[in-house]
C-alpha cells in the first residue's frame, strides 16, 4: 500500500521503523476512533427523543467499567513498549564517528556551523551558512540544536527528525542519511510572523563530495 501521500519517502537508517510505530499507532486509534463514534451515532439514533419514554437512571456495570480501563491502558503499555527501542536509538544511541554540527535557530533562519580546516567543531576557523545544512550519505551527523531566542522545531521530515531548539539549552539530535539529494529543512513550531519562512535545505553529498565542498568553503574562509 502506497502511504506516500501521508509521509514524504524516507531516507534515514531509522526511517522505516519510525514508519512501523507511526502507523501501528495509526491504526490502533482510528480502530478506537470508528467504534467509539459508531457507538456514539448509534446511541444517538437509537435512544432519540420519543413521546412518553422516560428517561430512567441505570448504575452501569462494574465490569464493563473495569474492561474500558483495563484495555486502553494494555494497549498505551504495549505500545510504549513497542516504542522504547526505536526511541532509544534516534535519541540516544549515537553512533560512534558521527559529524559533528552545530544549527541554533533565530527568528526566522537556521544558522549552520561546520568545524574549519582543524576539523574540529568549536574553534575560531569554524564556518557558518545560513539555512544550509550539508551531509556524507552513510554517516551519521550529530546535531547540537540552539535557539537565540524563543522556542523552534529542527525538523528534517525525510530523515524522520524533529526535535525542539529551546532557549538556553544545547540539545542533541542526530540522522544518518542513505541517499544524496537535497531535503527539507523546516521549523516544526510557531515561532512567531515569520515562522512559515523559516526553511533551508539540508544536502546530502557522496563522502567524496562532501569533503571537496568542505575544501571550498574552507579555502574561502581563508
Amino acid at each position: 500500500m502506497n502511504w506516500s501521500w501521508m509521509l514524504p519517502e524516507s531516507f534515514s537508517t531509522f526511517g522505516g521503523e519510525v514508519d512501523a510505530i507511526y502507523y501501528v499507532i495509526l491504526w490502533v486509534t482510528g480502530i478506537v476512533f470508528v467504534i467509539t463514534e459508531g457507538l456514539l451515532v448509534y446511541f444517538v439514533v437509537r435512544y432519540r427523543h420519543k413521546e412518553g419514554r422516560k428517561a430512567t437512571f441505570d448504575h452501569g456495570s462494574t465490569r464493563v467499567e473495569v474492561a474500558w480501563t483495563l484495555a486502553p491502558l494494555f494497549i498505551v503499555i504495549g505500545l510504549g513498549v513497542a516504542s522504547k527501542g526505536v526511541w532509544d536509538r534516534m535519541k540516544r544511541d549515537v553512533p560512534d564517528g558521527a559529524l559533528e554540527m552545530i544549527v541554533t535557530a533565530q527568528q526566522f533562519e537556521w544558522h549552520a556551523t561546520y568545524a574549519g580546516a582543524d576539523g574540529v567543531l568549536g574553534t575560531d576557523d569554524d564556518f557558518t551558512l545560513v539555512n544550509e545544512l550539508h551531509a556524507p550519505e552513510d554517516r551519521p551527523v550529530l546535531v547540537y540544536l540552539r535557539s537565540n531566542d524563543v522556542l523552534h522545531s529542527f525538523f528534517l521530515p525525510e530523515m524522520r527528525v524533529k526535535q525542539d531548539a529551546v532557549p538556553g539549552q544545547e540539545i542533541r539530535a542526530w540522522f544518518e542519511a542513505v541517499q544524496p539529494g537535497d531535503y527539507t529543512l523546516g521549523c516544526a513550531e510557531l515561532c512567531g510572523t515569520g515562522h512559515t519562512t523559516m526553511n533551508g535545505t539540508l544536502t546530502v553529498h557522496t563522502q567524496a563530495d562532501y569533503d571537496t565542498w568542505v575544501a571550498g568553503q574552507v579555502a574561502q574562509q581563508q
